[in-house]
């Protein structure tokens, strides 16, 4: 099994090339904010935070499952 979502979200912050401050300008997500993501003391962010945040760094999310092939249900 792969990083959770979120270690993987604090993985593309850092390598990113940008500080949490210019992030937190692009996103409008406030710096002590990403601040406590970054850092696990915040374990999760809203879903428009989310958004701003897969957008700012370019992020897109790739399933690693397969479809299942079940149909109808």
């Amino acid at each position: 099994m792969g990083k959770p979502l979120t270690d993987q979200l604090r993985q593309a912050i850092a390598q990113s090339g940008m500080t949490r401050y210019e992030i937190a300008k692009r996103t409008g997500i406030s710096e002590a904010t990403l601040s406590r993501f970054f850092t696990g003391v915040r374990p999760g962010l809203s879903m428009q935070a989310l958004d701003a945040l897969g957008e700012c760094l370019g992020l897109k999310i790739v399933s690693g499952r397969k479809p299942s092939k079940r149909k109808g249900k």
